[in-house]
């Protein structure tokens, strides 16, 4: 026996045993009352998880853990996405726990589970295979289910009946079929890697195999798809079916709320557990992991054109500009709160700092007065934002953090320009052509940083992502781009600086 094959004998041999002693059944339970119970499991999937699962359900099932339960069982021919982020259990739902229902239900009968090689998916179905092979609950409820000479890895039977087999993506369907049973449960799991992401042509070849292949293989009134995995990269198999497929469910989840950092799941994850996670990770990897925001490679603006430097003293910049695009709601579906530092110097610019969240206006006006009040000395900077968000709870906000902080910062509205925002975006591209454009080194591992690099990467004809931080950018850097080109404007006081050591 080869050693990756022990390796997987033993760990399926101590799954057992970890089954065995997860729960036992109420040996005092009348026929009446297990046949009740019975009947409850078939309708509440939460009740089902919390009996027959209880090694799986150490903390209680969330709302869409149950929706996504319900929401399969009522559609038999429903073509869905277990679109969720990391840690939010998507694999023990889609290859174990709803299988098992569908199968309580009289609604499973054939289980094909895909994964990214033949081994994986292997491994992935020995999950459900052990528990109906130790699963005591299971077994006093419907008896032994292990069928002696149908019980290979990969592919099983039951002595009910049930078939469950394991597929690599990519092969063959052809011969799917025990005697009159075709496969009425496909379940794709996992399907990317990183090599995979990284090639297109790759991809549209298994998004048709599932269209033309996999989903064909099922052939009577239930036909049921499922695939399962966070979104981390902006291409991917997935996104793939979704555009071609627009009528297609995507059930999207996300981990945690990226302002407040609640946890979507919070019977599993205590309240600190996602920003401390980010403090870990970084905010852009935490994003693309747990909250199916991947990481964008710019096609406009690209990793290349990205320069980090080390600063000039802040008392020899020839103009300072803070430029703030406003956002109001500070949700986490909201824009971006973006508050950009651009500094000119021999007809360069430098990203001083930044600010870049979905926050609150308020979170924005105490960072710029804090920055104001780091720059001791004589050191001037236009604060400015665009007329078109002036309303009286702007006026405000501003006006409590100056009166709370004693400082007035001295924010002044310009206006919008009428050209259309992504024109007036990518109008900076000649700018980082030409290797005009350098970001604070001190800045390499901020977040607000790396998530304005992200959202300026994001940037494209037709892109529908985020887009106030590169709005921001090019606020300030046009205004800049005036001392420059007037030579008449005389240059603003940059006095000396005191402590800040952003510089």
């Amino acid at each position: 026996m080869k050693q990756a094959d022990k390796i997987a004998k033993q760990k399926y041999l101590s799954l057992l045993e970890q089954i065995k002693a997860s729960g036992a059944a109420n040996a005092y339970e009348t026929k009446e009352q297990q046949k009740e119970r019975i009947a409850r499991a078939k309708k509440d999937y939460n009740y089902m998880v919390e009996y027959y699962f209880p090694h799986y359900a150490t903390s209680a099932c969330a709302d869409f853990h149950i929706n996504a339960g319900n929401y399969v069982k009522k559609h038999k021919t429903g073509k869905v996405f277990f679109q969720w982020g990391r840690g939010l259990a998507k694999s023990v739902h889609a290859n174990v726990i709803l299988p098992f229902w569908l199968w309580l239900n009289d609604e499973a009968h054939y289980f094909v589970l895909v994964g990214n090689s033949y081994d994986k998916a292997k491994a992935l179905l020995s999950d459900l295979q052990a528990e109906f092979e130790a699963n005591p609950r299971i077994i006093n409820d419907f008896g032994e289910q292990k069928l002696q000479g149908s019980w290979e890895d990969g592919n099983f039977r039951t002595k009910g009946g049930f078939v469950a087999k394991a597929l690599g993506m990519g092969q063959s369907v052809r011969g799917l079929r025990v005697q009159a049973q075709r496969p009425d449960l496909c379940v794709c799991d996992d399907l990317e890697d990183k090599s995979l992401v990284k090639n297109p042509k790759r991809q549209h070849e298994i998004a048709q195999w599932i269209e033309r292949d996999l989903i064909p293989t099922m052939d009577g009134p239930i036909r049921r798809f499922i695939q399962a995995n966070n979104r981390y990269a902006p291409v991917m198999i997935q996104t793939i079916l979704q555009e071609k497929h627009p009528k297609w469910k995507v059930l999207e989840v996300n981990a945690y709320d990226p302002v407040s950092y609640a946890p979507r799941w919070a019977a599993k994850y205590p309240e600190t557990y996602f920003k401390e996670l980010e403090a870990e990770i970084g905010t852009l990897a935490a994003m693309a992991e747990y909250n199916n925001e991947p990481h964008v490679e710019g096609k406009v603006f690209t990793d290349e054109q990205i320069q980090w430097a080390k600063l000039p003293r802040i008392d020899s910049f020839e103009a300072i500009v803070a430029h703030w695009d406003v956002a109001y709601a500070g949700s986490s579906t909201s824009d971006f709160n973006a508050v950009k530092v651009w500094g000119l110097k021999d007809r360069n610019f430098y990203l001083i700092d930044c600010f870049v969240k979905r926050s609150k206006m308020r979170d924005a006006v105490q960072w710029m007065a804090q920055f104001k009040e780091s720059l001791i000395g004589s050191v001037f900077v236009n604060f400015r934002y665009e007329s078109q968000f002036w309303n009286d709870e702007l006026k405000r906000t501003i006006s409590e953090v100056e009166q709370e902080t004693k400082l007035e910062i001295g924010l002044v509205a310009v206006d919008t320009p009428r050209t259309r925002k992504v024109d007036r975006i990518i109008s900076l591209q000649p700018y980082y052509q030409n290797n005009r454009i350098y970001y604070n080194e001190k800045l390499k591992s901020h977040n607000d940083t790396l998530e304005g690099i992200a959202q300026l990467k994001g940037i494209e004809p037709g892109y529908n992502g985020n887009d106030d931080s590169p709005d921001a950018d090019q606020g300030a850097i046009s205004y800049l781009s005036t001392y420059i080109y007037d030579s008449s404007k005389s240059k603003p006081m940059i006095g000396k600086v005191g402590r800040r050591n952003l510089w």
